[in-house]
């Protein structure tokens, strides 16, 4: 990155972190569509295996330290819990169901899984998904399920690598080279991966910044 994009990019994490300092605030859990609220502004997507550290993550971004719940139970969100980001309003984070929870029932799964991809297929105002991938075990099964369904509702996703600070560098390297190579293979994901761990804080301004942009566009950047 040459010195120009480097203080590009810091503008851009500065502005994007001052707005996540602002309002943030939880708005409603959303058992169907219908119970949805208007979609006036856009919408960015959080979706991820259960006990992939989407509550950590989701807090770390907004800079918070419980917006999101974090629970000792995987799978315990089984709605589209949104959360209203500016005053007024200009975006919207919506916290998906986890997958790949053992322990629910078949029935459950299969109900939350209709809630996804209804979501997906309707929701126009969806600007954006981030798919997160626990780093310590790269891509499993039911998150290619995830990629493969992002793909046919032909929605953009980024893949964010969380818990980055629980494995060696040397591990860690691996994993990125291995889920990129993977994440190429899918017409709708970036190529570019993030890397993250909420606990250290590693790779979230950044991930701020892609989030605007993502929601808001370019301009949102523009200096005045």
């Amino acid at each position: 990155m040459s010195p120009e994009e480097e203080r590009a990019q810091d503008y851009r994490e500065r502005k994007a972190t001052k707005l996540f300092s602002g309002r943030v605030d939880f708005l409603l859990s959303a058992p169907q569509l219908k119970f949805l609220p208007e979609p006036t502004v856009p919408e960015i997507a959080f979706c991820g295996r259960s006990n992939v550290g989407k509550s950590s993550l989701l807090n770390a971004l907004t800079g918070r330290k419980a917006i999101a719940r974090a629970s000792v139970t995987p799978g315990r969100t089984q709605e589209l819990n949104i959360f209203e980001v500016g005053e007024p309003t200009l975006l919207r984070l919506v916290d998906m169901p986890g997958y790949g929870f053992a322990k629910a029932p078949p029935k459950v799964v299969e109900t939350w899984k209709k809630l996804v991809r209804q979501y997906l297929r309707g929701r126009q105002v969806l600007a954006r998904n981030l798919v997160l991938v626990d780093s310590r075990h790269g891509l499993k099964d039911v998150d290619r399920e995830m990629m493969t369904m992002l793909d046919e509702s032909a929605v953009g996703y980024r893949v964010v690598l969380t818990k980055a600070d629980k494995i060696k560098a040397s591990e860690l390297a691996k994993t990125v080279e291995a889920v990129a190579a993977e994440a190429r293979k899918h017409p709708a994901a970036f190529p570019e991966l993030h890397v993250t761990s909420s606990e250290k804080g590693m790779g979230i301004a950044a991930l701020r910044a892609a989030v605007l942009q993502d929601a808001l566009g370019e301009s949102y950047f523009e200096k005045s």
